[in-house]
């Protein structure tokens, strides 16, 4: 290791220049932090992306519009600052490179690296002798070093672990949350080398006030987020096999919920939709990992296919009660209350709320979609449905609370529900007088 280069010595951080990798949900909390005390880059491939956030705007509301200007630089910054970039060669000078880009499944649930390759040969263009590369995207134990690294030696020349170096510290970024923010969640580091993990860690060290916790090595570090999201979702998973299994016995499942809570050692976990960018897709990260290694993991398997159900199912309710109510099914107006994947927030990755709007289509039903958080054109480009940010003047047969968005807690449901009307609240948010049915 060298030892003429400062950013090799843990205890002098002064020449650190850093380029941040993407400029989403994680990477854009990530790189703002950072350009308050160093020199920062951000890089997108998407030019709208760049231009938005240049002009000091943030779509994802993940960060606030003052705080982002106040660290905005229109040039490369040599002391502290952001500047964003669609041009890979202001990433050249950095010798920090942080590559936060997504880690989606493909349409057969397999992993879809396709982000993380590209992205790890855009760096290795510009890697020089003692660089640090670091992952946050969430992947399987051993991704890094298996696949991302040979990129990085390919394109650049340089031998790993002994030219260039990299680091492994899983993001934890919360979508919509304002009270755990970045800072205040302490931070996993590791290092393809002790020394190298000690020189993360103080890097991290210096923007987390929560602290961070070095890992002994990247695949444990790699292992530990992906259980964090598996783990998460199987007790949800457990939760909506009781809400099926209490559909049956003829009674609420929030309320049994209630009652097993009184006991001090009880998890409260609710049932529901579970979508996003994480939780329902990075057990599937793990099954990859496991059954290249001959081993085929029941558990993680079936909690993912009981929460892929639960559109489906709360879908498949609806139907029935109104059925039961004799309203006609076919051509019925139907109001979907959200399509994000989580309240009071923009984010549509993975929202399952579709899976209710296409099964109740599927049934013949004319379905609007309201929610005032989501982006129309992105919507529309992902799943095909058309939204709409102001409730039409019109009573539907079926309303669907599916996300509990601050704003349908003020809505007249007398203004805009049929007489004989079927409410299902999906998030046990609303007030059970109104409704006819909760998961």
């Amino acid at each position: 290791m060298g030892t003429d280069n400062t950013i090799l010595n843990t205890k002098d951080l002064s020449n650190t220049k850093i380029a941040v990798i993407g400029l989403g949900y994680v990477g854009l909390p990530l790189a703002l932090e950072f350009a308050k005390q160093y020199p920062v880059i951000g890089y997108d491939i998407n030019e709208s992306r760049v231009g938005e956030l240049m002009g000091g705007k943030d779509h994802t509301l993940e960060v606030e519009e003052d705080e982002l200007s106040s660290v905005l630089t229109q040039r490369l910054p040599t002391d502290k600052g952001l500047y964003c970039s669609c041009d890979g060669a202001d990433i050249a000078d950095a010798n920090f490179y942080i590559i936060t880009v997504p880690t989606p499944i493909d349409e057969f649930k397999r992993p879809d690296l396709t982000p993380l390759i590209y992205s790890s040969r855009a760096v290795s263009k510009y890697l020089k002798p003692n660089d640090i590369v670091i992952y946050e995207s969430t992947t399987y134990p051993g991704c890094t070093e298996e696949i991302c690294v040979p990129e990085l030696e390919t394109g650049s020349g340089l031998k790993f672990n002994h030219d260039f170096y990299c680091g492994y510290s899983p993001e934890r970024i919360n979508p919509g949350d304002k009270i755990n923010t970045l800072t205040k969640i302490q931070k996993i580091t590791s290092g393809s080398t002790p020394e190298i993990a000690e020189v993360v860690d103080q890097l991290y060290k210096s923007i987390i006030t929560a602290g961070t916790y070095k890992a002994p090595s990247m695949k444990v570090a790699e292992a530990a987020k992906v259980v964090e999201n598996c783990q998460r979702d199987l007790n949800i998973s457990f939760v909506n096999e009781l809400a099926l299994i209490f559909d049956r016995v003829g009674i609420d499942t929030n309320d049994v919920i209630e009652a097993a809570g009184t006991k001090w050692n009880f998890l409260k976990y609710r049932p529901g939709l579970v979508g996003g960018h994480c939780i329902g897709v990075d057990p599937y990260y793990m099954v990859h990992k496991a059954e290249q290694l001959g081993y085929y993991p029941e558990v993680i398997k079936s909690g993912r296919r009981v929460n892929e159900h639960i559109g489906a199912f709360v879908a498949n309710k609806v139907v029935k009660l109104m059925i039961s109510k004799n309203i006609s099914i076919k051509d019925s107006d139907m109001l979907v209350l959200g399509i994000t994947f989580k309240e009071n927030c923009p984010d549509i990755r993975n929202s399952r709320v579709i899976d209710i709007i296409e099964e109740l289509q599927g049934f013949g039903g004319k379905v609007t979609v309201y929610d005032p958080w989501a982006n129309f054109k992105e919507v529309k480009a992902e799943y095909g449905v058309e939204i709409v940010n102001e409730l039409p003047n019109k009573k539907f047969k079926a309303i669907i609370n599916a996300v509990a968005h601050q704003e349908f807690e003020s809505l007249d449901f007398d203004e805009i529900k049929d007489e004989t009307a079927v409410v299902y609240d999906v998030k046990a948010t609303m007030n059970k007088s109104i409704v006819d049915g909760r998961l």
